[in-house]
């Protein structure tokens, strides 16, 4: 079993015994611990991101003559404090404004206000809404690029596997189950549209719109906006915190609703087949994946099929929170907003995508079963109506009433696609199109006409661009593994991004602070902070190596 955390800069992934012996419960936060540097990394909460908007004002603010340079290091100090007490275990991390700004009076008395300058709990909540957001967003597409992934290299093993596929719930035509497979990946690859699409839009900061039309202060919004990671600002001041700010919960809940929903439509089309006596499409037994029923030795009821279902279900109940929260109230009101909440939408989503990546990986596939149903059943009678038409022009609805025909007298018989007597096909020909312009024997020899019924050959001799046939498959699976490539870049460099400008903001604060809080030591002789390593070695003798 494995889990996975996010710690600051980068992503880990532990055992799960390794997530309890290495991530301590900090005030109710999960911290990550670094594998490479055992530093353990505050959760990106609201907490975090109020700290980070106070560092971006207090170093920004300091440089643009909007805070006076001299009293900047003592409230960069206090904030310091503030920061590092919430990341002590069971430290406070409040997560508004009005319960974070009077630790920073604790500590720095009410000269800290004047870091408030052109600032209101509505720009600043808007702004780390919309930070822990996109975050998600970058979650829920790293495990869609994952499940995505999983859905592509089961395509390609199931290239040549023919299968029935079903429309209206009933069996319809043969089909590549590798074909069938890149059709779901065709749908969540516009997922992952909606996301870059949707992360484009709430990727903007609303730092510096104040309450909804700005300020008198002259706030620099880019250079903020930089230091937070976003890429740019959005434009209109009320729109920030009143409109935008309501829009993206609801855009969010959308894709994940329509994430939820194809999950939930395979795994609906899984289990129609896995409710057969026989069926071509089983789970590997055991572990979560299957389990046996507590009344009747038989059964093998299939677990994992059932969570996945219920996973996606709660996905689009959860989904329609922002909706309903939004409908009927004025702009700008907190209901849909809630940060907690709308991370639990998201999660829920990507719990469903990786509980589908598992039944991916669980799948057992019979082909032998498979071809023996497509053969029990009219699967590939359209395939007569076509070849009539577009070998020896019989129009096609004659050919198609002509199969009809067959259908109905093989069912009423009790006759297979395999064992239909040519010479009853000849007949039903023969009373199809008797009388029409058509009138003549039918043009199929005994040998084509078993041919055309052969589901596996159908497949084949496909020729339409996107069908199941080899060539297609061949190039459909390259493009899909392209597009996949070129999402792992993007999500990377959106992580990048936002941690490149965290870590520059750090660096500026730390600039910022009183000598006495960079750790440098004080001289031995003034007490001034000289910057050179503490030694106890003697005058004269080499500094440690640091």
């Amino acid at each position: 079993m494995y889990g996975w955390i996010k710690p600051r800069n980068r992503r880990a992934y532990l055992t799960a015994a390794a997530i309890a012996a290495a991530i301590p419960l900090f005030g109710g936060a999960l911290y990550a611990q670094d594998a490479a540097t055992g530093e353990k990394t505050p959760p990106r909460d609201e907490f975090f991101w109020l700290g980070e908007i106070n560092k971006a004002s207090a170093v920004i603010n300091s440089q643009e003559g909007l805070l006076d340079p001299a009293l900047a290091p003592a409230i960069a100090a206090a904030l310091e404090k503030v920061i590092e007490a919430g990341n002590q275990p069971g430290g406070k991390r409040p997560g508004t404004v009005i319960t974070f700004e009077p630790l920073m009076i604790e500590q720095g008395g009410t000269e800290v206000t004047l870091l408030h300058a052109g600032r209101s709990s509505q720009d600043m909540h808007a702004t780390f809404r919309a930070a822990m957001l996109r975050e998600k967003l970058l979650d829920l597409a790293d495990q869609l690029h994952t499940t995505s992934t999983t859905l592509v290299d089961q395509a390609e093993k199931n290239a040549e596997v023919i299968v029935p596929n079903y429309t209206n719930g009933v069996a319809a035509q043969p089909n590549s189950y590798g074909h069938y497979l890149l059709g779901y990946a065709a749908g969540f690859e516009r997922d992952a549209q909606r996301i870059r699409e949707a992360y484009a839009r709430i990727d903007r900061s609303a730092m510096g719109t104040t309450v909804l039309n700005g300020s008198s202060w002259p706030l620099n919004r880019d250079r903020m906006a930089d230091y937070l990671g976003f890429a740019g600002t959005v434009e209109n001041a009320y729109d920030a915190s009143q409109i935008s700010s309501m829009d993206a919960p609801v855009e969010v809940g959308s894709i994940v609703a329509g994430i939820a929903l194809r999950v939930g439509n395979y795994v609906e089309d899984v289990m129609t087949q896995y409710a057969q006596t026989v069926p071509w499409i089983l789970l590997e037994e055991g572990g979560e994946n299957t389990y046996v029923s507590s009344a009747m030795p038989q059964k093998r009821n299939p677990g994992l099929l059932n969570n996945t279902r219920s996973d996606a279900s709660r996905a689009v109940m959860l989904s329609l929170g922002p909706i309903m929260q939004t409908h009927n109230i004025t702009p700008g009101m907190s209901d849909p907003k809630d940060a907690g909440d709308n991370a639990e939408m998201v999660d829920a989503g990507i719990k469903a995508l990786d509980r589908l990546d598992r039944v991916l990986k669980a799948l057992v596939i019979n082909p032998e079963r498979a071809l023996q149903e497509l053969n029990s059943d009219w699967t590939a009678s359209q395939e007569l109506a076509d070849v009539l038409m577009r070998k020896y022009q019989i129009p096609f609805r004659e050919g198609h009433h002509f199969a009809s025909q067959m259908v109905t007298y093989a069912r009423q018989n009790g006759i297979k696609p395999l064992d239909f007597p040519y010479a009853e096909a000849q007949r039903i020909y023969a009373e199809t199109v008797a009388g029409t312009a058509h009138d003549a024997p039918l043009p199929m020899s005994e040998a084509e006409f078993r041919a055309t019924l052969d589901p596996v050959a159908i497949v084949k001799n496909r020729a339409t661009a996107g069908g199941p046939q080899p060539a297609e498959m061949t190039k459909m699976i390259a493009s899909a593994r392209e597009r996949l490539a070129r999402q792992e870049v993007w999500i990377k460099e959106r992580r990048d991004h936002i941690d490149a400008s965290l870590k520059k903001l750090d660096d500026d604060f730390a600039k910022l602070l009183p000598a006495s809080d960079t750790g440098a030591p004080a001289d031995a002789q003034t007490g001034a902070q000289t910057g050179a390593p503490a030694t106890d070695a003697a005058p004269g003798a080499p500094a440690p190596a640091q």
